[in-house]
């Protein structure tokens, strides 16, 4: 029999000097940086989907922000392009973290824009009522669709839900609309269009 692999662990990032990261910062292949971010999500999504009923590392992964921290997160990912795995596991987290962060705000305009686009927020699932610990239910259900469910379903649901908080953000029956709202709102439009494009691409085996 073959020795047992031990399990990947997650570490938080070691602290550097600034003068250390602006000298690095010139040996970076950007080539190598693109290959180690789709590298990380696809290392990401198939230990959580090998492990599915293994509780506590999904807990790990959908509280990976929490373990090794937002910018750590945004340094791998964030870069890439918003139809790719690592673009759309970006997306995912930096939705679950919004709801964490400003739970009450995200809640007004959830439960604004559900009544106008009710659609969307079936597909998006159930937040009832819409405060701060359903929501935080939701995404963090969500994001442990990408591990142990269908990822393409948990890609549509994120998007469900962006139209949802679009839709808040531009409130039909608000008036002056602040300009920076209504940019915001075009933003996460775009956010589900992208997120409904990863699921078709998941779907044929494309997304990487």
């Amino acid at each position: 029999m073959s020795e047992e692999q031990p399990r990947r662990r997650f570490h938080r990032p070691t602290l550097r000097p600034p003068e250390a990261l602006e000298g690095a910062a010139d040996e970076v292949d950007p080539l190598e940086v693109a290959e180690a971010a789709h590298r990380t999500a696809e290392m990401v999504v198939a230990r959580g989907r090998e492990a599915a009923d293994d509780g506590r590392l999904a807990a790990k992964l959908v509280g990976l922000v929490e373990e090794v921290g937002l910018a750590t997160v945004a340094q791998l990912w964030s870069d890439r392009p918003a139809r790719s795995l690592p673009g759309a596991l970006w997306r995912l987290y930096l939705l679950h973290e919004w709801v964490l962060r400003q739970p009450e705000e995200v809640g007004r305009q959830f439960e604004t824009g559900a009544g106008h686009a009710e659609v969307y927020r079936a597909i998006a699932g159930v937040a009832e009522p819409p405060d701060p610990e359903s929501l935080r239910r939701l995404t963090d259900q969500i994001l442990r669709g990408v591990f142990n469910g269908d990822l393409a379903i948990a890609l549509e649901r994120a998007s469900a839900f962006c139209h949802v908080m679009a839709v808040g953000l531009a409130d039909p029956a608000g008036e002056d609309i602040p300009r920076e709202q209504v940019t915001r709102a075009a933003r996460l439009r775009d956010t589900a269009d992208d997120l409904t494009a990863c699921a078709g691409l998941w779907r044929r085996g494309d997304l990487h």
